[in-house]
């Protein structure tokens, strides 16, 4: 009796043991197959416990204590799911959960930000990089992404080429200007979901990355699961209508998968006037499963898009017609006609081999192609008046300023024409034509890039040990990319002089001496005509170390660009310098960064990482006037690869009902070089010319603070905040030379003049809003619907600021000595940097979904932007017409200058509606 009885208590004990160990298990399925799920995290944050889910999308948590907890089922692109369970010595089994795909991935970044291509293309560098967030589970990345980027806002004040884009290991950005062209798969949102993004400095598995880290979007046909989806979105933003079909097979079991997808996208006009949309994009990824050790993936992506811009205007355009307001289009009949028309084609194809080299060692060998064209088109008017209906003449402040009195008259008369039209006048441009149908007056035509692009590389992963894993590759891309000017339209006539009227003599007239005062057609190159060549090789190496307590890692990478022209046509005003080819330019650089994360508890951790990178410039910074000459930056100026010392370091808390991290970061800049193109007036007293703008030895300095905090109130109701505090300003005194065609300009050595300094120290560096506050709530039902409200704070943006304003020539008279009448204090009034005032935008998102059979299921998403239609500017500069004192003040005199500062304007109230159907 008495071994029976210590049998029973031995046994009870045991159990007691085991329920004591609180285990927590369950299934994840996908929502749509109802397949298992293999991969998925599931943890519990307070326990800084976690696992993923099997093959069979089975998961145990073992080891938690008692008390109330929340279990965190999460996986990218899809909803992520928290279950509170009360723990007491017990197993609680979840039983079946089912993931569904977050219908918020449903917003298309083209329709709430201002995307690249809609900006300026001439004038300024503003773009945005929020879909370099999109990856990003981070609240305050998110929230960067898709509330603050239509308000131009950069993160940490940087632009878009501080990010690298790589699509199955290969970079996509651009050797132009550094920057990713996400139009070439843009409307592919279905196949472009797999992305895995490191933020800042931190590892990535493809590549040394950039200061705001990198994206690699996986499209690896195996991938992707089973299934169809069919979808339509309508909206007033940039198109109208969008339609999108995929289907995916899934891995067949004779190691075949094949993914295919396709959309329209268009619309008659966007939100701002005048803006039409036409798209179609396809893609398709087949891959071959050879053996355990072997798989290869093709891919295919054909975007084509095709869009009118809109204008950047002065606040006289503004306040007299509006900020849907657009200068660049008209009507031709009963049709209205964008004469600045963006067109992009640059198909990609891929082929990459996956290669399992052991258990723990991959090697992936990545070779991609892009070639295609852009095209930016315009109008050129040989003979005739400009017919931009913005064109300082035409406007109001044109007659007020006349040198003998405000022509009130004529003010009046030039105010209700441009009232009550104030468009491009197509059908008299066509008239004007007929009178000399050999020789046309006016033309339209395109500005083409004709690249071709090859990129080869190898990426090797290997887990050394437990805890160490080894990463390195080595890459080689090669750019040839034919730049030139070709009339796509001669409004009725049949041929146009390609001679340059503001040339004095004859040969400076020509465009290409080798052909004289040549009549061009259709499909003809004429005013430039040029090759880039470009080349970079080089790699990298990364080590990781992962312990219970610390986790770190170091990096570096060395790579070689070289940047070359090559001259097809002989300028006239470059003779000598302008046919064959350049000299070659060669850049070596280098980077280095590392970084830890110590784990004071499962709570707090801290976050710490920096890094020294060199970079090439460009090519659009590497060369003086590409479309006229030979010359390079290093001709006439100093140019060197840029600098970058970044830094950062982070505090992070994580509970059951609070997430935050609040972020400190450093960037310091050197020697970077900025080139722009505009016509000047008062260089050198009087002098007025058409000429390049090369700013170089540019330092700028970027700190701040960032924070993001979302705080799981219940299990159905989210609150989540976000904050930027920055300061991003020019840190030196860079300097300028500026360059003309005509070597005998007045005040100008051999088509030079040095500027010596541009004071721009402690000037704000034109990066969107410094300051960004946002606070918001986010309802998840349990019946599968939701909806988010966020209202967004935005503070201290400034305009760009012209360098050639703050440099000796704004003082100089002819004779190169001060203004005899120039007031130091009215100076300082006209070159004070504008501030924008600070705004408020209320966004509102919403979204179900329902099951309508056996893995079927119809899901719906909205959002409106800009809830209560607040007008606000975006982004802006100076226009450096008024490149002196005199010609600043006297434009000035009246109170609404013809050269003011040209702005972009926020949407007002904008929604997208999405409906789909998976199945």
């Amino acid at each position: 009796m008495r071994n029976f009885t210590v049998t029973i208590l031995l046994l009870f004990s045991g159990l007691f043991a085991l329920n004591a160990q609180n285990i927590v298990k369950g299934v994840v399925l996908n929502g749509d197959s109802e397949n298992p799920m293999q991969g998925v995290s599931v943890s519990v944050k307070i326990a800084n416990i976690a696992t993923t889910t099997d093959a069979t999308g089975a998961f145990t948590l073992k080891g938690l204590s008692d008390g109330r907890q929340i279990v965190t089922v999460l996986l990218n692109g899809y909803e992520t799911q928290n279950f509170p369970v009360e723990l007491a010595g017990k197993t609680i089994d979840l039983g079946t959960i089912f993931m569904y795909e977050d219908l918020s991935v449903d917003q298309d970044l083209s329709t709430i930000t201002i995307s690249d291509d809609e900006l300026n293309d001439d004038a300024s560098a503003a773009d945005n990089i929020s879909g370099l967030l999109q990856a990003s589970r981070d609240v305050y990345l998110r929230t960067a992404a898709f509330e603050w980027s239509g308000s131009f806002y950069r993160v940490r004040g940087l632009d878009s080429e501080n990010g690298k884009v790589l699509i199955n290991g290969i970079e996509m950005n651009k050797l132009y200007n550094g920057r990713p062209q996400w139009s070439n798969w843009g409307g592919l949102n279905d196949v472009l979901r797999n992305q895995e993004f490191s933020n800042g400095l931190t590892p990535s598995n493809y590549t040394f990355g950039g200061v705001l880290g990198s994206t690699n979007i996986n499209t690896r046909a195996s991938e992707y699961s089973e299934g169809g989806r069919i979808s339509y979105a309508a909206s007033n933003r940039s198109y109208n209508h969008r339609l999108m079909a995929t289907y995916s097979s899934g891995l067949l079991a004779n190691g075949w998968a094949i993914t295919a997808s396709g959309s329209r996208r268009a619309g008659n006009e966007g939100y701002v006037d005048g803006t039409f949309y036409d798209a179609n994009s396809i893609f398709l990824a087949i891959e071959k499963k050879i053996s355990d050790a072997h798989s290869v993936n093709l891919t295919v992506i054909a975007a084509e898009n095709e869009r009118g811009k809109s204008s950047p205007n002065t606040q006289e355009v503004f306040d007299i017609k509006g900020i849907r307001y657009n200068s660049f289009w008209g009507k031709q009949g009963d049709k209205n006609r964008n004469s600045r028309v963006r067109r992009i084609y640059e198909p990609i194809v891929m082929l990459n081999h996956y290669w399992n080299l052991s258990e723990n060692t991959t090697l992936n060998t990545n070779i991609g192609f892009q070639f295609g064209e852009i095209g930016n088109s315009r109008l050129d008017y040989n003979g005739a008046n400009n017919p931009d209906p913005t064109y300082y003449r035409k406007l109001p402040s044109w007659f007020l300023s006349d040198p003998n009195g405000p022509d009130y008259e004529n003010a009046y008369k030039s105010l209700t024409s441009f009232q009550n039209d104030g468009q491009i006048d197509w059908d008299e441009l066509y008239i004007g034509n007929e009178g000399s149908p050999e020789n046309a007056r006016v033309i339209l035509y395109e500005d083409r890039n004709d690249d071709q692009q090859l990129t080869a590389n190898m990426i090797l992963s290997s887990e050394l040990t437990e805890n160490i894993t080894l990463t390195a590759s080595g890459e080689y891309r090669r750019l040839h990319s034919e730049n030139f000017a070709t009339p796509i339209d001669m409004l009725g006539a049949n041929g146009y002089l390609d001679v340059n009227t503001f040339g004095n003599t004859f040969n400076q007239q020509q465009s290409n001496v080798l052909t004289p005062n040549r009549t061009i057609g259709l499909g003809d190159r004429f005013k430039y005509n040029y090759n880039f060549e470009s080349e970079i090789y080089g790699g990298f190496a990364q080590l990781q170390f992962k312990y219970n307590k610390v986790d770190f890692y170091v990096a570096g990478q060395a790579n070689n660009t070289t940047h070359q022209r090559e001259g097809l046509f002989q300028n006239g005003y470059f003779p000598d310098n302008s046919y064959g080819k350049s000299d070659k330019l060669d850049f070596f650089n280098y980077g280095a960064k590392g970084g830890l994360t110590y784990k004071i508890s499962g709570r707090h951790l801290i976050d710490v990482n920096g890094g020294y990178v060199t970079k090439a410039p460009s090519l659009r910074n590497s060369f003086a006037n590409s479309r006229a000459n030979n010359i390079t930056v290093a001709d006439v100026a100093e140019l060197n690869s840029e600098k970058i010392l970044t830094g950062d370091l982070s505090y992070v808390f994580r509970s059951p009902l609070l997430t935050s991290r609040i972020t400190g970061y450093y960037t310091d800049i050197k020697d970077a070089t900025e080139i722009s193109f505009f016509f000047a007036d008062g260089i050198g007293g009087d002098t007025s010319a058409f000429i390049q703008e090369i700013l170089t030895g540019i330092d700028k300095r970027h700190f701040g603070v960032e924070l993001g905090i979302e705080a799981q109130v219940t299990p159905t109701i989210k609150l989540k905040g976000a904050a930027n505090i920055g300061q991003y300003t020019y840190n030196n005194n860079p300097n300028l030379i500026i360059t003309t065609e005509n070597a005998s300009t007045e005040g100008f050595v051999n088509g030079k003049r040095d500027l010596g300094k541009a004071s721009l120290k402690d000037y704000k560096i034109a990066a969107g809003p410094q300051k960004a506050y946002s606070l918001g709530f986010e309802y998840r039902d349990p019946d599968y619907w939701f909806v988010s409200l966020t209202a967004n704070y935005m503070d201290e943006a400034y305009v760009d600021v012209s360098p050639i304003r703050r440099t000796s020539n704004f003082v100089s008279d002819v004779d190169g000595q001060a203004f005899a009448d120039y007031d130091p204090v009215l100076a300082r009034q006209l070159l004070q940097q504008e501030q924008f005032d600070d705004y408020i935008v209320v966004n509102a998102i919403g979204g179900k979904s329902w099951k309508v059979g056996n893995r079927k299921y119809i899901g719906l998403f909205a959002s409106v932007t800009n809830l209560f239609n607040q007008e606000y500017k975006t982004g802006g500069f100076e226009q450096g017409r008024n490149a002196n004192y005199r010609q600043l003040r006297d434009d000035h005199a009246n109170g609404t200058p013809s050269f003011g500062n040209k702005y972009w304007y926020g949407r007002g109230t904008t929604y997208f509606v999405n409906l789909n159907y998976r199945f």
